[in-house]
């Protein structure tokens, strides 16, 4: 018989789980989109909030 014998359940079990592969690289050689000003909505665009906007945003306990 040349059939490669079939491995039973309880053999199957035993054999060890491969763990996930930890990466360890340096997260800060790539750049996201945070790093650019549109990522954060930047300068091309206008939201039309004025200075007057943010200052009235501002909570009680900040003052006049």
């Amino acid at each position: 018989m040349d059939a490669v014998p079939e491995q039973q359940p309880e053999q199957q079990a035993k054999e060890p789980k491969r763990k996930p592969k930890l990466v360890f690289e340096d997260p800060f050689d790539r750049q996201t989109s945070d790093d650019t000003d549109q990522g954060w909505g930047g300068a091309g665009e206008s939201s039309g909030r004025g200075i007057d906007w943010y200052r009235s945003q501002r909570p009680p306990h900040h003052g006049e």
